[in-house]
């Protein structure tokens, strides 16, 4: 008899864990909670209007294409993908914006327009963060159990670049002076919902990845990628049962050997958790069976920015950049305000996404599907959103038109809103932390709650709160970690293993040459 896995969430992380364990020839069921797949990279969809629920971009898509081959399968087969150029606008209030552009000379110029002396940074920026994310990439496919993991010659080898002392802005002032430049460079800080002032400097590949490999939107919007992962899973024989919360573990001493839900209970010799790591640890694990995460250390941890969200439906068009980041004049005191005095901003920066420019099917014709992002406290109970809710509703409208999207509030045909409360309550978020456990260094490697679980035997940990941590790709990473882990505890070496393997052992081959 097949072995049985259960994994628990249908989220990125869960479903190519499912994909790889299926392949190797478990019996795999998933446990989702909500009515449909794809967890905070799910679909919204009302009145022909279709929306991201969080994810509203796709970097690196190599690692879920390596995974998608394992299984024998083709991701652009699967979801067509288009790369942007450009990427993103980013608007410095006041004082100009940057279209960027993943050709170097045009980015070159787009740098030249704010500041001329930067311009001259760029290709060093690439080039010293090419060899970073080479010589870091096997620190990003290897679990680490414990601090002796940290000695390992691969990341001896990294540590020269990754600069742990700086941040990422600090270090992106050996290429760039004007602020502003720098900003453009580090803003993707928030993807991991961190300041770039106190994010660690290793992160600066998160930029370079956008320009070296490509910042993608795939059509239908990211939900339709973790739609197509759900079929292919299926097509391996994965079992998905959909509005079916997990209540309960079931454990023989602290091993767990199933899951319990309303609908019944399901036997596993190991289970995956795909869930929000520290919700799922207060409200599903019993405290006194974990011997390193009980409840009062997650209290003291720290945790990522939340957001506040308007998903809405527009009668008409704008001719404006797919993806637009709109930085405030007083950046510094915004991400105080966000992360150190948990109030709400007067004049808080913001995003907005209008992917009919580049995909006119996510709304009907004629119609924009604006999505609005702004950057908030997690939930500390200083912010009451039942009473904020509506003024900060009416403070975003005035916002976005600082980025060209007016005459916003008379046009509105659909509206939806997501505030830190509901990601807290509706989607069992805890502390409504949307990028989850914050990525600083004293929560980063073997320091992060481990892929293979160390509080609990036969349970396996996928998704934003586990190493590598939060951001498809590296959830993606997750994933094929955890799944060899599980397998290796098996005494399974599956196909797609074996080909991880050998993609792993040239990375860190090219990570051990010199620069």
């Amino acid at each position: 008899m097949n072995r049985k896995v259960v994994v628990i969430g249908a989220g990125p992380g869960g479903l190519a864990s499912s994909m790889l364990l299926a392949k190797a020839g478990l019996d795999v069921t998933i446990l989702e909670r909500l009515p449909t797949v794809g967890g905070r990279t799910s679909i919204l969809e009302s009145q022909g209007f279709r929306f991201d629920l969080g994810p509203t971009f796709f970097l690196y898509p190599q690692i879920l294409e390596e995974i998608f081959q394992s299984v024998g399968r083709n991701l652009s087969d699967e979801v067509p993908m288009k790369r942007l150029d450009p990427q993103y606008r980013i608007l410095f209030e006041n004082t100009g914006h940057i279209d960027a552009s993943p050709d170097i000379e045009s980015m070159e110029a787009q740098i030249a327009k704010i500041s001329p002396e930067d311009a001259k940074g760029f290709r060093p920026f690439l080039e010293e963060n090419r060899v970073k994310l080479t010589k870091f990439q096997p620190c990003l496919q290897n679990p680490f159990h414990s601090w002796k993991d940290l000695i390992r010659p691969d990341l001896l080898q990294a540590i020269p670049l990754i600069h742990p002392g700086l941040s990422v802005d600090g270090y992106l002032k050996r290429f760039f002076k004007d602020p502003r430049v720098r900003l453009a460079f580090c803003f993707q800080s928030k993807y991991l919902g961190m300041s770039p002032f106190r994010c660690p400097s290793l992160f600066s590949i998160l930029s370079f990845l956008e320009y070296e490999h490509g910042v993608f939107h795939p059509m239908g919007g990211c939900g339709s990628v973790t739609q197509a992962m759900a079929r292919v899973a299926q097509d391996l024989g994965v079992k998905i049962h959909l509005d079916e919360p997990v209540e309960k573990l079931k454990f023989k001493g602290r091993k767990a050997v199933g899951a319990i839900t309303k609908a019944g209970e399901y036997d596993a010799d190991a289970v995956v958790v795909n869930a929000d790591f520290a919700r799922f640890m207060n409200k599903v694990v019993p405290d006194h069976l974990r011997r390193r995460w009980k409840d009062k250390k997650l209290e003291k941890k720290k945790y990522s920015c939340s957001t506040f969200m308007m998903y809405l439906g527009i009668e008409g068009t704008y001719d404006l950049p797919h993806h637009n980041i709109h930085i405030a004049e007083d950046y510094v005191n915004n991400l105080d305000e966000i992360e150190n005095r948990h109030v709400l901003s007067d004049n808080p920066s913001f995003y907005v996404q209008n992917p009919c420019v580049t995909d006119p099917d996510m709304a009907p014709d004629g119609h924009s599907a604006l999505y609005i992002l702004a950057p908030v406290t997690h939930q500390t109970g200083s912010v009451n959103w039942s009473q904020a809710r509506d003024a900060f509703r009416e403070k975003m409208i005035r916002q976005i038109a600082k980025a060209g999207f007016t005459d916003v509030e008379k046009r509105i045909r659909f509206e939806k809103i997501i505030t830190p409360a509901e990601w807290e309550n509706t989607y069992e978020i805890y502390r409504g932390a949307t990028f989850n456990l914050a990525h600083n260094l004293t929560q980063m490697l073997h320091m992060r709650p481990r892929n293979r679980f160390e509080d609990l035997d036969s349970v396996y940990l996928v998704g934003g709160g586990t190493h590598p941590g939060s951001g498809l790709p590296v959830i993606f990473e997750s994933a094929r970690i955890s799944s060899k882990l599980l397998l290796e505890d098996f005494g399974i070496q599956s196909d797609s293993n074996a080909q991880f393997e050998n993609k792993k052992a040239d990375s860190q081959l090219n990570a051990l040459q010199p620069a």
